[in-house]
């Protein structure tokens, strides 16, 4: 969902398949009970303290910035939601994965245990909604896997979330661990020796998120 038109009130939404089929019953029975809001498309280095015009111009740029239109690709829209926090927040919460990157040999295996710093007044590093992470190509992982969440959306997560995006496959798991191993396919590196992705993980409860690289080196 997105603002077409950030003078006036206007909305542009698409609905998931599930809506589409609660709003053709016409029974009722559609009804929406919570939504999410982001700032993807804002610039904040844009804000302008010395605009020579004063205060009521230093968010111009932002001001006047086009919005995206809705579009139903989850792992590419509102990466950037905003979050509620405890009042007397002094910090944002930050996620700490323990690595700024991961390289792996063919057929290695990593176990990433994420914990949120800066939450819940340092009192607890996880969180309890567990978090998503997703692969920008799960073909680099013979294994990759999310556990310490069972619901039924992590669970359906973990077994069936692939999305083709462009010449890749990406893929989002839920959980408080998650389990990679390393392709063995020599075919996939071609005439490479190695294979590069991102892995983005997002904690569910704090809206935190956190981007780091990826390399597959292969065995000679």
């Amino acid at each position: 969902m997105g603002y077409l038109n950030n003078q006036v009130v206007t909305i542009d939404a698409i609905l998931t398949t599930k809506g589409r089929e609660l709003l053709a019953k016409n029974d009722g029975s559609f009804r929406i009970t919570q939504f999410a809001l982001a700032d993807d498309e804002i610039d904040y280095t844009l804000y302008n303290p010395t605009h020579p015009s004063g205060s009521s111009f230093y968010g111009e740029a932002i001001e006047n910035m086009p919005l995206l239109e809705a579009f139903p690709q989850e792992t590419q829209i509102m990466k950037y939601k905003l979050a509620t926090l405890p009042r007397g927040t002094a910090k944002l919460p930050v996620l700490d994965l323990g690595y700024s990157a991961i390289t792996l040999q063919q057929g290695a295996s990593l176990s990433i245990t994420p914990q949120t710093l800066n939450y819940l007044g340092n009192n607890q590093t996880y969180e309890t909604s567990g978090y998503s992470a997703t692969i920008s190509d799960v073909r680099l992982m013979s294994t990759y896997t999310g556990v310490g969440i069972n619901t039924t959306s992590a669970n359906e997560a973990n077994v069936n979330a692939t999305a083709t995006l462009g010449t890749n496959v990406s893929k989002t798991i839920i959980g408080t661990q998650f389990n990679l191993r390393a392709t063995t396919i020599n075919t996939l590196f071609g005439s490479n020796t190695q294979l590069a992705a991102t892995l983005t993980v997002v904690g569910l409860d704090s809206g935190a998120r956190i981007t780091i690289p990826i390399t597959i080196n292969k065995v000679s």
